[in-house]
Order: C-alpha cells, then sequence, then structure tokens
C-alpha cells in the first residue's frame, strides 16, 4: 500500500512539471508576437485620449504611437476631408509635372551640348540654317523684281485708257490682274521668310543662352590646356 501511494504522488508531480513546461511554453510564443502599440491623442474638446488603434475623435489633428515602454515611437498626421485631399493630390501631381519638366530640360541640355560642344559649331549650323532660307528668299526678291518689271510695261499699255481703264482689251485686264495678284503673294511669301530668319535667330540666340553656362562648366572641368 505504501508502494502504491509513493507511484501515485511521483505520477503527479510528473505531471504537474509538464504542465509548467507546457504553459512556459505557450507564455513564450505570446511574447514573440506583435508588440502592442499605443495611440494617444487630445481631441477639441481637450481630453486625453488613449486607444491600441488610430482614434476616431482625432481624426482632423495629430496621434503620437507610443512603445510599450512609453517612448514616442511614431506620429500619424490628420485624416484630410475629401476637399483636403483633392488639394494634396493636385499639389503632387504639379511637382510631379514641375520634377518631369526639370528633367526634361536636363534631358534636352545633354543633347544640345553633345550636339554643339562649343560656340563655333553652335554659329556654324546657325550660319547654315539661315543660308538656306536666305537662298530661298533671293530668288524670291529676283522673283518680285521680274513681276514688277512686268507691271512697269504693263502699266505703259494701260496708260492709253487712263482715262477709262475698262475699254482696255481684256487680256491686257487679265494680264494686270495676275501680275497684281501675283506681286502680293510674292511679298507675302518674302514676309514669312524675313519671319522664319527671325525664328531661327531667337531659336539660336535662347540655345546659346542655355548652352553658354554648361561651355563653362565643361571647360572649368577640363582645365587649362597644355
Amino acid at each position: 500500500m505504501t508502494t502504491a501511494l509513493a507511484c501515485a504522488r511521483l505520477g503527479q508531480v510528473t505531471a504537474g512539471l509538464l504542465l509548467a513546461t507546457f504553459g512556459a511554453s505557450l507564455w513564450a510564443q505570446g511574447a514573440a508576437g506583435p508588440v502592442p502599440q499605443i495611440y494617444t491623442c487630445t481631441d477639441a474638446s481637450g481630453r486625453k485620449l488613449t486607444s491600441d488603434r488610430p482614434i476616431a475623435e482625432c481624426r482632423d489633428r495629430e496621434q503620437t504611437i507610443l512603445n510599450p515602454s512609453g517612448t514616442v515611437k511614431a506620429r500619424i498626421g490628420p485624416v484630410l476631408t475629401p476637399y483636403e485631399q483633392s488639394q494634396s493630390e493636385a499639389r503632387i501631381r504639379a511637382e510631379q509635372k514641375e520634377r518631369a519638366r526639370k528633367e526634361e530640360e536636363k534631358r534636352m541640355e545633354r543633347a544640345l551640348l553633345v550636339r554643339y560642344p562649343n560656340l563655333v559649331a553652335h554659329q556654324k549650323d546657325r550660319e547654315e540654317a539661315l543660308a538656306q532660307v536666305q537662298l530661298v528668299k533671293q530668288v524670291g526678291v529676283e522673283r518680285l523684281k521680274d513681276l514688277l518689271a512686268e507691271r512697269s510695261k504693263l502699266n505703259e499699255e494701260m496708260a492709253f485708257y487712263a482715262k477709262d481703264p475698262s475699254k482696255a482689251p481684256a487680256n491686257l485686264q487679265r494680264q494686270m490682274a495676275g501680275v497684281t495678284q501675283s506681286l502680293v503673294e510674292q511679298e507675302r511669301f518674302l514676309a514669312e521668310k524675313d519671319k522664319e530668319i527671325q525664328r531661327i535667330n531667337a531659336r539660336f540666340d535662347e540655345e546659346q543662352e542655355r548652352l553658354e553656362p554648361l561651355w563653362q562648366a565643361n571647360a572649368a572641368t577640363a582645365g587649362p590646356t597644355r
């Protein structure tokens, strides 16, 4: 009987040890889980609020996230209204657009610098572009001179009908009208060529203004030549 009692007590002790070990294991698993966060803020009424999740009463103001030790882990801003959200998104889009514009500007500057490594190359390209337009314009000028000479001859013929131009031959009237129209068109053509020359000079002036700082920077980086 004594031996049986001793065996029973030994079984109880063993079971207790097993339960204690299992409990310690469960506690360790729980301790390894996510560390709780504490949200705190002061609402519109001045009340100090605390919660384990974002506080609805403080959606319109900053909330502080604390560690279990009480130290500040992070701060979150107020939740924006739909209007504020749209304004924020518009501002972000504008900033992105501005960044893209600046990046495109830099890309264009790099491309310009590759094409025109110095002022001589840039001036040479300007002169070639202007020469092409000037050549076309010169042809137009010669054509204008021919038309003026033709109109002068026709005017001499029309002088016979100065008192009543309607009595001039139909063929002469048609020639006069055609030359007059051609003169208008030729003068318009030459005016357009002058504008094209202005546009070319304006473009090269703008490019040169952008390139000069880049040329200077390149010269400074290269250092003095020997």
